[in-house]
């Protein structure tokens, strides 16, 4: 078989693959919502870009619209870079499969690199800049300047794919990774926001228009950057995935956390145990957690230190997503990490019920992380004591009742050491994550539109005190539902675990 038919062949089967997950396949309501959340987000694109072009067209006092636009190109790239994360793969995790067939890794590596660059999701912005630079640029410039223009910004946001796969492998690699785009992104916005002028204005408005005109120059530069970046990437990934396929680790005797306080719970405090050790010793479990600290610290520390997130919008959603971040980590995927030992838990009866209940305690637990670290916001007034409250009981007695009853139907085993070549869930699961996380904004801003502010939050508290007042009801149906498909679960679960 020839490369060509070989690239045609891999090609098909990532195809398949994504067609094919069991989350997916099973389910037709998941492919209707994954349809519609697709449409609707770039319906809201088209519209933005409509609004900004007629807006903007005649509102600079002579200043052409795509130039005031193009002036923000960082804000877009560094949105675009964060908004990857969970919905785009390694190339690494795509080779993974054929790692024991006679394919070589540096052609699987090229394959998988040359798709990640010519992705759909590449172009997916285009329903922005489209009828924006419909609207601003092809009357006073013409077509050529208009399709010089979107060469250019496609060019960049393949740049800025590379860029995160490099960055996304490094951090699957080790934790303190986040810490380079993080510091990259920090040092941009710092540079863009502090200053009453952004500095950064003017090269960016230069570079986007030398784009426009067509000039070979940062053509050629963009391009030597893509090719730097893909070489990076080729070498990063190909060394981390023998590494990780030979599974070659270095064993050492440590410490056993006995947490003997647990054991008057009885089995109850054994899968407290269970729930505490995951987090201690499995890599993937453990750097789950340290990510959803990583970003709680971080919106928290930037909420106090500028006034960027100060309004009426932002200081809710991110006082709910501190609250539910580590939850949802965890729970939108419940029932998969102990896919890897289910046919041990299915051994007693009632094993399933105690383990479900162990983890609701421990995750409500967990909440009482946020408040800790939004201790300083509270103090200066930037967040009430009432929104903490109210996000706080209605995340345990709501939002995690509805994450739970994920447990009834995940069927995929997640492996819980492998960080560059495991599965990271499935688009299935996210969606469900996104649903589930703007429904409480929608549910804050009505309740305080009709009540005020404190009554609003106290509502929304009454209501997650009545989830919690009643959990081993919610728990037991969970429960008794998830029996009702332990077969059908517990052959998703053998099929998908890693041998």
């Amino acid at each position: 078989m020839n490369s060509y038919k070989l690239y045609r062949l891999i090609r098909h089967n990532a195809n398949l693959q994504d067609q094919r997950h069991p989350m997916i396949d099973k389910n037709r309501f998941m492919k209707f919502l994954m349809a519609f959340m697709w449409l609707y987000d770039a319906a809201i694109l088209l519209f933005m870009g409509v609004v900004m072009g007629i807006g903007m067209k005649n509102s600079y006092n002579g200043v052409a619209a795509f130039h005031v636009f193009d002036g923000g190109m960082l804000y877009l790239i560094i949105v675009d870079f964060w908004l990857r994360f969970g919905l785009q793969e390694t190339p690494a995790q795509r080779a993974q499969p054929y790692a024991l067939l006679p394919v070589r890794r540096s052609f699987l590596m090229h394959t998988y690199l040359i798709r990640s660059g010519l992705a759909w999701g590449n172009l997916y912005w285009w329903f922005l800049l489209v009828p924006f630079g419909l609207i601003t640029i092809t009357v006073p410039l013409g077509w050529g300047a208009f399709f010089g223009w979107l060469l250019g910004w496609w060019l960049l946001c393949i740049a800025n794919g590379f860029f995160y796969l490099f960055c996304r492998a490094l951090i699957l690699k080790h934790l303190a990774w986040t810490l380079l785009p993080a510091a990259i992104h920090g040092a941009l916005l710092a540079i863009m926001l502090v200053p009453d002028k952004n500095p950064l204005d003017m090269p960016s408005t230069l570079l986007m228009y030398s784009f426009l005109k067509w000039d070979f120059l940062p053509f050629l530069c963009t391009g030597i950057l893509i090719a730097l970046l893909y070489w990076a990437n080729f070498r990063l990934q190909m060394g981390m995935v023998h590494a990780e396929i030979g599974k070659k680790e270095d064993r050492e005797m440590k410490h056993a956390t006995q947490l003997n306080f647990l054991n008057r719970y009885g089995k109850l405090g054994e899968y407290l145990k269970l729930e505490v050790k995951q987090r201690l010793r499995n890599k993937s479990v453990r750097m789950s957690f340290f990510v959803g600290i990583g970003f709680m610290v971080m919106f928290s520390v930037i909420m106090y230190f500028s006034d960027v997130y100060d309004n009426n919008f932002m200081r809710p959603f991110i006082c709910l997503y501190n609250y539910i971040i580590l939850g949802m980590m965890t729970l939108v995927t419940i029932m998969c990490y102990e896919g890897n030992y289910i046919d041990g838990l299915m051994s007693r009866r009632e094993s399933i019920l105690q383990l479900l209940t162990a983890k609701y305690y421990f995750n409500v637990l967990l909440l009482f992380i946020p408040p800790i670290i939004q201790l300083p916001l509270m103090i200066i007034g930037k967040m009430s004591v009432w929104m903490n409250a109210g996000y706080f009981f209605l995340t345990a007695g709501v939002l995690y009742p509805m994450f739970f009853q994920m447990a009834v139907y995940n069927n995929n085993t997640l492996p819980m050491n492998s960080k560059i070549t495991s599965k990271q869930g499935n688009t299935a699961q996210q969606i469900i994550s996104t649903v589930i996380f703007f429904l409480p904004l929608g549910l804050e801003r009505a309740a305080t539109a009709l009540l005020g502010e404190p009554w609003g939050y106290i509502l929304l508290a009454a209501f997650g005190i009545a989830g919690i007042a009643t959990h081993p009801y919610w728990l037991r149906n969970v429960y008794r539902r998830f029996m009702a498909r332990r077969y059908k679960n517990m052959e998703g679960f053998r099929a998908s675990r890693q041998s």
